[in-house]
């Protein structure tokens, strides 16, 4: 039986990111500051890795502190009875030398759908301190109003002020647990 390696995210050298279209003409950009993973594997082959992901709603960051309040409230996350989000993998397919098929179960708001993301894998080295690091590029997109983020404004001009599709832009940097 092969040896299971387990990785955790380096919060340090991570980053998860989200852009939605505002007014159809322009994204807002956003990130989640607070938030922790962790990937298992049989051996050092990354592919069929287990993916477990969680962010902190509260940690929401638009560099606009009256929407982040706005998206922490009951119209849209409703951190206080959903402080998080949360993410458990069914499958991850290299589908390439560097591309991997991510596939799993994303929770928002107490609504779990299954998700396709795309991974790309950045490669893996040891730091100055020896340890392994291992780098990837996770991106997609999901439909927010599927998962209850059903907040619609509309402007007077007949202009939707969300768009519905969230694009992901996740960089997140594992480290090897000894």
């Amino acid at each position: 039986m092969a040896t299971i390696t387990k990785w955790s995210i380096d919060p340090m050298h991570s980053e998860v990111q989200f852009k939605v279209k505002h007014l159809v003409i322009s994204t807002v950009s956003g990130f989640f500051k607070s938030f922790e993973g962790s990937l298992e594997t049989e051996g050092d082959d990354f592919e069929n890795a287990d993916i477990t992901f969680a962010l902190n709603i509260d940690s929401i960051d638009t560099n606009q502190t009256q929407r982040d309040e706005h998206l922490k409230s009951a119209e849209f996350f409703d951190a206080a009875q959903y402080p998080q989000i949360t993410f458990k993998s069914t499958s991850f397919t290299k589908t390439d030398d560097e591309e991997y098929e991510l596939k799993g179960d994303l929770t928002v708001k107490g609504i779990t759908k299954p998700v396709t993301l795309s991974a790309e894998f950045g490669g893996s080295t040891d730091d100055f301190y020896g340890n392994t690091k291992a780098g990837f590029e996770v991106t997609g997109k999901i439909n927010r109003k599927e998962f209850g983020l059903t907040w619609d404004g509309v402007t007077e001009a007949g202009s939707i002020v969300v768009g519905e599709d969230i694009k992901l832009l996740i960089n997140v940097q594992f480290a090897k647990q000894k």
